[in-house]
């Protein structure tokens, strides 16, 4: 009887220290990770379902993406079997397993595969471009989105030069919208997904920038041109002093161009970056690095109090536009009536890439997920559906 007695104690007591000790996280001040660390917890101190939340680490490992590893080979068989101008121009790799982070409450509480493999991210490049843009748009190097890009050019560039081209705005190249005309890089615009039948390719009918949305990695690099012009100086430096040093990421992770996108630029030959892995080149990073990238926007672009990314910025990245609504800045996914994650809450915002790259952000759960390799069909929605099964609920 006293056995039982105490065993029932023992278990009440246990149940006070992990309420008590997650109700002590969620009041005290976000945590900030340092360089080199983060700190890791055991779920159940968080409240967290820890069987719940193994079955949804076995189902991310499990619903690893079947295409073949060598990014080449991808590139290949999928974009350059269906498109014209298909040479790869830049660097690819051979990735690792599916890998990945769950943090929770500024915790990781699960981790899987090789998370510090340096694989490319596709088109969460993206992301990391448009978030330089807003820095120039900070710093007041770029007055207006809504202002046109071709002023802010040097004098002799014909990128923005004619009618259609000279209408586009900052705006339309931050959401996919400009329907810019021209090559870049030896490639035309309408070289990347392009519709109808092929003899029509190269006389595209034109729509008025800002009306229509095509994810397009032509005019992406567009805007990374722009934006280097803008800065006078590569875009991975600007990315580096100002996010990725003061968010403490490592120093392995590289933001490629092409072999062809070297310009001159105050006496100076710098690369021009690319906005994804579409031929070549993009951020090549860790899962790691990843995460801290995300965690600052989960954190509203704060990092221990400094406003790295002003909040207007990301108010204005994470808005739809009039021309598709689940689309904010490139590379910003959103999910308005849930419909592209049901099991998320509509304020849940992904960054995504090919492969599929995940960097899912959800303040409504003070959770951060990065997925790596994982399937190209529902297998998202259910890891987050299970990954939410196993948190607290409020």
């Amino acid at each position: 009887m006293l056995t039982s007695y105490y065993k029932t104690s023992f278990k009440l007591l246990a149940s006070v220290i992990v309420l008590a000790a997650s109700n002590q996280l969620a009041a005290a001040e976000p945590y900030f990770p340092p360089a080199g660390s983060w700190q890791q917890v055991k779920p159940q101190s968080l409240g967290v379902d820890t069987t719940k939340l193994q079955q949804a680490v076995d189902y991310a490992i499990s619903s690893e993406n079947p295409a073949d590893k060598d990014q080449a080979i991808v590139q290949a068989t999928t974009f350059g079997a269906r498109e014209p101008y298909d040479q790869i121009i830049g660097p690819m790799s051979v990735r690792a397993g599916a890998n990945g982070l769950i943090v929770y409450r500024g915790a990781v509480i699960a981790k899987w595969g090789d998370t510090h493999s340096v694989d490319m991210t596709h088109s969460i490049s993206k992301t990391f471009l448009t978030t330089v843009t807003g820095l120039a748009l900070q710093d007041g190097l770029i007055a207006n989105v809504q202002d046109f890009v071709g002023p802010y050019l040097p004098s002799d560039s014909t990128l923005f030069a004619g009618e259609h081209n000279s209408a586009i705005r900052w705006d339309h190249l931050l959401r996919q919208t400009s329907d810019w005309q021209g090559s870049l890089w030896g490639k035309p615009d309408w070289a990347d997904r392009p519709e109808g039948e092929a003899k029509s390719w190269p006389n595209r009918p034109l729509y008025k920038p800002g009306t229509r949305y095509k994810y397009n990695d032509v005019r992406v690099n567009l805007l990374a041109l722009a934006t280097t012009y803008v800065w006078r100086k590569p875009l991975p430096v600007v990315l580096n002093e100002r996010i990725m040093q003061p968010i403490g990421a490592s120093s392995t992770w590289r933001w490629h161009g092409y072999d062809n996108s070297w310009i001159e630029l105050d006496g100076q030959r710098i690369q021009s970056v690319s906005g994804g892995g579409h031929w070549g080149g993009g951020m090549f990073i860790n899962a790691w690095d990843l995460a801290r990238f995300g965690y600052l926007f989960l954190r509203d672009g704060n990092w221990q109090g400094k406003q790295l990314v002003s909040r207007d910025f990301i108010a204005q990245a994470r808005t739809g536009g009039s021309a598709k609504a689940d689309y904010g800045y490139a590379n910003w996914f959103l999910n308005p009536g849930r419909e592209a994650l049901p099991a998320a809450p509509e304020t849940a915002v992904t960054f995504q890439g090919a492969g599929r790259n995940i960097v899912y952000i959800d303040q409504q759960h003070d959770l951060l997920i990065v997925a790596r390799w994982i399937a190209n069909g529902d297998e998202l929605n259910q890891l987050v559906a299970q990954v939410l099964a196993a948190l607290p609920k409020d």
